[in-house]
């Protein structure tokens, strides 16, 4: 069997993985354990982050004529390929606290969502937090007014029930007695003006 028989199924399997990828980061990994390998590789899989090795020959044909042909320039020496369909923050955010702990750990380069990300740009991304945190902290800030006016409301009905509606009708009354006042005012300017 000749070798590009036996490398095509590699780049159809790199091409199938990366077709519904919108996001995809490349790893230098030497250095690493292997429980720390293992630790992170389980993390990504929580995740839904798929990390695999490849040989960089493969990873370059299989990235022709898409976006991800990008990272080219970052296939060089040992490289790992970490890809990410639903949250595209996700394997820049993983990767990005598992290198505090595992300094060998390096990101090369990465393109997400079809734009090229270099190291430190990829270390800022991680910092922006997961699509669920971002929708919790939505529905929070929406909810905190929402909760806040019952609160209020309760509070109300609790006063009336405990006897609390004088105090409304006394400060109703002030206001019943300015109503005449106020309207007699503007008759008493309209007097001399005649």
């Amino acid at each position: 069997m000749a070798k590009v028989e036996l490398k095509q199924p590699v780049v159809e399997e790199i091409a199938g993985k990366i077709k519904d990828a919108r996001a995809a980061i490349l790893v230098d990994y030497r250095g690493l354990t292997v429980e720390q390998d293992t630790a992170l590789r389980k993390q990504l899989r929580e995740a839904g982050v798929v990390y695999k090795v490849y040989k960089n020959t493969m990873m370059k044909r299989a990235f022709e004529g898409t976006d991800f042909a990008q990272l080219d320039p970052h296939l060089d020496g040992p490289s790992a390929l970490a890809l990410a369909t639903d949250d595209v923050t996700a394997p820049a955010r993983i990767l990005a606290k598992f290198a505090e702990k595992a300094k060998v750990l390096e990101m090369k380069g990465g393109v997400v969502e079809g734009n090229y990300y270099d190291a430190d740009a990829l270390s800022e991304l991680a910092k922006v937090p997961s699509r669920e945190e971002l929708l919790s902290r939505l529905l929070g800030s929406m909810q905190s007014p929402i909760t806040n006016f019952a609160r209020v409301i309760k509070q109300i009905a609790e006063k009336k029930a405990e006897g609390g509606d004088a105090a409304p009708a006394a400060e109703e009354a002030p206001a019943a007695e300015a109503a005449p006042a106020a309207e007699a005012a503007p008759a008493a300017e309209a007097a001399p003006a005649e």
